[in-house]
């Protein structure tokens, strides 16, 4: 079951980083679609992997929202300039794809901490055993110095 929830954060987030990829690069740059949904893939792959299962539990929603930033950024820039052919303006259309991309990732921190990062964390605690203890209530016996006889 917990396979499933990152699979389907994965789905969610490819989705997402595709469809700004081929609305900014697929319309106004003429990229191919094959090399968009690649770029996409590994975009995906790499933010996921960094952004999501490590940064977001540490550090929390801003952090890796403003980490996420930088690496869909440096990612798509350096992706866009080895696969694609028209590397005009390269930095302009990676900063306006990040930007966005950054935009949706911060509702998507949300979605993880709720559904996938927060679910772990539920299971676990009910896999542990907690005992209920109970305490007795009584009055408390305490030997006053008169009490004690001498021998």
């Amino acid at each position: 079951m917990s396979k499933m929830r990152h699979f389907k954060a994965l789905g969610i987030k490819f989705i997402i980083i595709s469809i700004v990829l081929l609305s900014l690069f697929g319309i106004f740059r003429g990229a191919s679609l094959g090399n968009l949904l690649l770029i996409s893939l590994l975009v995906t792959g790499i933010s996921y992997l960094i952004g999501d299962l490590f940064t977001l539990p540490k550090m929390g929603n801003l952090f890796a929202t403003l980490a996420d930033f930088g690496l869909s950024f440096f990612s798509i820039w350096l992706l866009s300039y080895l696969f694609l052919e028209n590397t005009s303006s390269l930095i302009t259309a990676s900063l306006t794809a990040a930007a966005l991309i950054t935009a949706c990732e911060a509702l998507f921190h949300a979605y993880m901490q709720n559904k996938v990062i927060g679910d772990k964390k539920r299971e676990q605690g009910r896999q542990q055993f907690k005992p209920s203890y109970q305490t007795e209530i009584a009055e408390e016996f305490e030997l006053k110095p008169k009490d004690i006889k001498k021998k």
